[in-house]
């Protein structure tokens, strides 16, 4: 431990940014640590280093009491012992520095070092990717484990964890393609942090959407909601901010190439741009296209929408598989009956019907409840009645004793 252990710890706070008193209170520590370990130490050992010249020294502290006060010699000494400078609370400090010291001091100082730095690149890690949380990263695909993806960032320093789940099943990544993922998580782990990607996030496509629209960075159009099914098609509801600029039109963009951008950067994954409203049936509506509605009718208590499409269009509103209605309703927050125009009427009879005996259902369900409770009430009262006819009985019996023996 010399001078030029100082200054190499004055560059390590340079180059890296950490704090060298932070080092050297960390290496004083280790110190201590090392003097107990190898030479049994003193029970009140301590270690400084001169913060000049790098020179240190072990010492067994003690604190100086009254001649007579002395019970523990290993943690007190005598103010008499200790000359006539100490007084009675101060510390009296011995030097105890083994002679082989210095070996175990430059070992333990390079394991400190190197430790600090590796943990001051971890929290740089995680500050770095924590600040980029819930944005989009660049990688290259490093290797596959158990199904999960692990990503190289371009850091070149950071590997990050795209799981299983969070892949998208029509994308094929082979070792070393480059990968755009958005940072759903970042954790701290034991052996440092952990980055977490996400390829199936909704939020991927509102980065997306946002790269490619100069609008919605100046806060002229906002995105209001996305409902996505991964790889297959997304949805997603916008509003202008001014009369003058339309929405729909700007998330397209020319011939429809911004959202094409996106698509491609998705793989193919279809997305349309629906226009946002705070009329609820208009919104509902809305997010059924491509087809067309001809009416829509809410239940706020059950959260149903009850919409009406044109006989023909009653498969697209649907969609393959139920997606486009699926996507509509998490969109919109609504559950959706979707019936044909010539059909609707009859359906919205039947609904109302079903929803007349759910509620008459209820209604009995809650007459038995009360039902029962009267008749707990009753047995109670009963019980009570049986028990003062008991006392009752009990103090005649006992005055016509008394007066017996009068």
């Amino acid at each position: 431990m010399n001078a030029e252990m100082i200054a190499a710890l004055r560059e390590i706070e340079t180059e890296r940014n950490i704090s060298f008193e932070s080092l050297l209170e960390a290496l004083e520590a280790a110190l201590i640590s090392a003097y107990k370990r190898n030479f049994g130490g003193e029970a009140n050992a301590i270690v400084t280093i001169d913060r000049q010249s790098g020179d240190y020294q072990v010492y067994h502290r003690r604190t100086v009491v009254n001649d007579d006060e002395v019970t523990d010699t290993k943690l007190e000494i005598a103010k008499r012992e200790a000359g006539s400078r100490y007084e009675p609370g101060d510390f009296y400090d011995e030097i105890v520095t083994p002679r082989d010291f210095g070996r175990i001091a430059a070992q333990t100082a390079k394991q400190v070092i190197v430790q600090r730095i590796r943990e001051a690149e971890r929290d740089t890690v995680y500050n770095t990717y924590s600040a980029k949380l819930h944005d989009i990263v660049l990688g290259n695909v490093q290797r596959y484990e158990q199904r999960n993806m692990y990503v190289l960032l371009d850091d070149r320093k950071t590997e990050a964890l795209l799981p299983f789940s969070e892949q998208v099943p029509r994308e094929n990544y082979r070792i070393n393609d480059r990968i755009r993922a958005y940072v759903l998580d970042v954790r701290k782990t034991n052996k440092g942090p952990l980055v977490v990607l996400s390829r199936a996030a909704e939020g991927l496509v509102q980065r997306l959407i946002e790269f490619q629209v100069p609008e919605i960075q100046d806060d002229i159009v906002e995105i209001m909601a996305i409902a996505r099914e991964p790889g297959a098609r997304t949805k997603v509801a916008v509003t202008s901010k001014r009369p003058e600029i339309d929405a729909v039109g700007a998330c397209l963009g020319p011939k429809s190439s911004r959202v094409a951008n996106v698509s491609d950067e998705l793989r193919g994954e279809k997305i349309d741009v629906i226009r946002w409203a705070a009329d609820l049936p208009t919104f509902v509506a809305n997010a059924l296209a491509p087809a067309k509605v001809l009416g829509v009718e809410l239940f706020e208590e059950e959260g149903i929408a009850l919409v009406t499409v044109p006989d023909h269009q009653l498969s697209l509103a649907i969609g393959r598989e139920g997606q486009n209605v699926r996507l509509a309703a998490r969109l919109t927050g609504w559950r959706m009956d979707i019936t044909s125009d010539s059909e609707a009427a009859e359906a919205r009879e039947r609904y109302l019907a079903e929803r007349e005996a759910r509620a008459a259902q209820g209604g009995v369900e809650e007459q038995e409840v009360v039902v029962e409770d009267e008749q707990a009430v009753a047995e109670e009262v009963d019980e009570t009645a049986i028990d003062q006819d008991e006392l009752l009985r009990r103090l005649e019996e006992f005055k016509r004793e008394m007066f017996t023996n009068e």
